[in-house]
């Protein structure tokens, strides 16, 4: 079963994607070097429990490499491989925006004059957004007429998981720089862990529900897969933590995507990591396995994206009236 199905019970990324540019386009990594405030001792030191060596994608070139270079190299690559004209360069490693506003123009600069690039994607933390670089970055979308979206790693709305994962923000930071980055006309992208084994599923739930109200334009979800060489590797082997089951996974991205905003656009419902580099991805099970169980799940039980969401909208309003 591919994401192209029309009887697809989640709106798909590539679904929007063609429907919004009129083509196919491909996300292309892009690896500045970048640094974060929960590794080099700003926060904390060493990142979030979960976080590898690569610190979001172990696809990207080395940052030794220019941006011009990295993009040249990916899209003779990918263009040819995917068959695609057009491509969104995503700056992916670590938080992007932890640098200073000239910084960020520089890197996006080198993206934004290629005619193939129709929008720009930049991972970051909800901590590191300032209302200069929101400035510049409407401004540079104006400009250049191409969508800017910012990528926030939120991964639950439980403020004591967020303690545990060592995140070093709250809630009340990823509400805050949503709104922010909606109000200048850019885009977001949210990132969640379905499987948190602190939370519960009512916490799913109002993650799905909090994305939902911020209007995310974006969602990218994950199952805890176990890095090498992380702090969550060796609470791991420590017999500290045990990871929830596949089933359990597949009951929380349903009930997820049930009570998620019909109009948001699903990136990915699986993550993955390299089995080189994980000792734990996706309970050794294929992400694409896992994503064809959950559709199938969804079919045979009629619950579609926004099942919830719709028909919780207005029950306090039918309630009272």
């Amino acid at each position: 079963m591919t994401e192209e199905k029309k009887d697809l019970p989640y709106l798909a990324y590539s679904t929007w994607l063609k429907a919004h540019y009129g083509q196919k386009v491909y996300k292309i990594p892009i690896n500045t070097g970048a640094s974060c405030p929960n590794r080099d001792g700003m926060l904390g030191y060493g990142g979030c429990i979960f976080c590898g060596a690569y610190g979001g994608s172990d696809e990207s070139l080395s940052p030794t490499l220019s941006i011009k270079d990295q993009l040249k190299k990916n899209k003779a690559y990918i263009g040819k491989r995917y068959h695609v004209s057009a491509f969104i360069p995503f700056f992916q490693n670590y938080s992007n925006t932890y640098c200073t506003l000239k910084e960020l123009q520089s890197n996006l600069v080198q993206c934004v004059d290629a005619v193939d690039t129709v929008g720009i994607s930049i991972a970051t933390r909800p901590d590191c957004v300032t209302d200069q670089q929101l400035e510049m970055l409407s401004n540079m979308q104006q400009q250049y007429k191409i969508d800017i979206c910012l990528e926030l790693g939120l991964q639950t709305s439980n403020y004591k998981t967020l303690r545990i994962l060592q995140r070093h923000h709250g809630l009340g930071d990823y509400i805050d720089a949503a709104i922010r980055i909606k109000e200048k006309g850019l885009m977001l992208c949210t990132h969640t862990i379905l499987d948190l084994p602190w939370d519960e599923r009512t916490d799913v739930k109002e993650t799905a529900s909090i994305i939902s109200a911020v209007s995310s334009d974006f969602v990218k979800c994950h199952s805890l897969y176990i890095e090498k060489g992380t702090k969550l590797a060796q609470l791991y082997q420590d017999g500290k933590i045990q990871l929830l089951e596949l089933q359990e996974y597949i009951e929380r991205a349903i009930l997820f995507l049930s009570f998620l905003s019909p109009d948001i656009a699903v990136q990915r419902i699986i993550g993955r990591a390299p089995k080189k580099d994980s000792i734990v991805t996706n309970w050794n099970t294929s992400w694409w396995k896992v994503r064809d169980n959950l559709i199938d799940e969804m079919l045979k039980r009629k619950i579609w994206q926004g099942k919830g969401y719709s028909a919780n909208k207005n029950r306090l309003i039918e309630k009272l009236s």
